[in-house]
């Protein structure tokens, strides 16, 4: 018998403010991980500017491409399917992304992948360790808050999601008011952990009977509370705010997640995104997980810090699924900004 042939496949990430390229083996290992950050870029105007954000992606995304084949010993004769995240994200800068892939695709005969951007978070922590099925991620992130079932590798179902602004959406607003840069999440963590949780700040929809979330109640509390202070000359620890902020975000994320996994009973728990990087978010939830009965307790993965954010070896990751699924796409392939996972037919099935 011959032994099976190993999967090269180069992945591009440009939904945002990174750009970035891969190579990834058989879904598992990085060979190389290319990230060409704009923070330095958006953060005078305090978040993204999608128009600084697509040219930044022109300017970078030949000569990462480039990187990414050298830093994994490869070339395109190496490449069994190229990979790009089609959407969710800024039309343009996605855009960047899907023609690139496109136009290597076109020139090399190499299959083509388009890959969900929210698939690709969840994804992320297929290469820390192997995923069993069913599973459950809380996908957490700039833009989305959301409890996800993975019935299987390529079979993802929403249920449960963010009726406002996502949490790390929600970090970044209080990070201005508290004269933090852009992205906010890092620094609000950092001097939680310096804090108490003084202000109680009201912890929105936790007791509902669904796995949504809404942050925006929180977000205005909090600006409130410091622009009321302000106007009476009052000083506020910087540090309880961040506490108090982080702790309400937290209560409600693992309140409504334990449960999802009291009900579902998946085999492993994933969590997904930016804000999987707070270290409180993650310490909490392995310590609610490690309550629960030894019997239903999930397998925990954590993704690498590093792959928290958005990167290509997580796209790379998702597509050797579809690969393996022979989900291709042809060169009609295009961003489409507002691309969603599907929803469980019954929220409460």
């Amino acid at each position: 018998m011959s032994e099976k042939k190993d999967v090269r496949i180069l992945a591009y990430e440009s939904s945002c403010d990174e750009t970035s390229t891969a190579v990834i083996k058989n879904g598992r290992e990085i060979e190389s991980l290319i990230v060409a950050t704009q923070i330095k870029s958006h953060q005078r105007f305090g978040g993204v500017v999608p128009e600084v954000a697509s040219r930044h992606h022109i300017e970078v995304v030949s000569q990462i491409t480039k990187e990414a084949l050298n830093e994994a010993n490869c070339d395109w004769k190496d490449i069994d399917a190229i990979a790009v995240t089609y959407g969710p994200g800024l039309v343009g800068a996605l855009l960047i992304g899907v023609s690139a892939a496109k136009a290597a695709s076109m020139a090399t005969g190499i299959p083509l992948i388009g890959v969900d951007h929210i698939m690709g978070h969840i994804m992320a922590a297929q290469l820390r360790d192997e995923i069993e099925y069913p599973a459950l991620a809380l996908q957490v992130s700039g833009g989305h808050t959301e409890i996800v079932l993975l019935k299987d590798p390529v079979h993802f179902e929403i249920i449960g999601d963010t009726r406002d602004d996502a949490a790390g959406e929600a970090y970044d607003k209080i990070g201005r008011v508290l004269g933090v840069n852009y992205p906010a999440g890092k620094t609000i963590d950092a001097w939680a952990h310096e804090g108490k949780d003084t202000f109680n700040f009201p912890r929105a929809m936790m007791e509902d009977d669904d796995y949504d979330f809404s942050f925006s109640g929180l977000k205005s509390a909090f600006i409130n509370t410091c622009h009321h202070a302000d106007q009476i000359h009052e000083k506020l620890n910087k540090y309880d705010l961040a506490a108090s902020f982080q702790a309400a975000v937290i209560d409600v994320l693992a309140h409504k997640t334990i449960r999802a996994i009291k009900q579902y009973k998946p085999k492993t728990f994933i969590m997904g995104g930016g804000v999987a990087a707070n270290h409180g978010l993650r310490d909490r939830m392995s310590a609610e997980i490690a309550k629960l009965p030894k019997a239903d307790q999930p397998k925990v993965i954590l993704p690498d810090i590093k792959l928290c954010g958005d990167n290509a070896a997580m796209i790379g990751a998702a597509a050797y699924n579809l690969y393996n699924d022979n989900q291709f796409a042809d060169l009609t392939l295009n961003a489409d900004p507002s691309l969603e996972l599907p929803y469980a037919k019954s929220m409460l099935n």
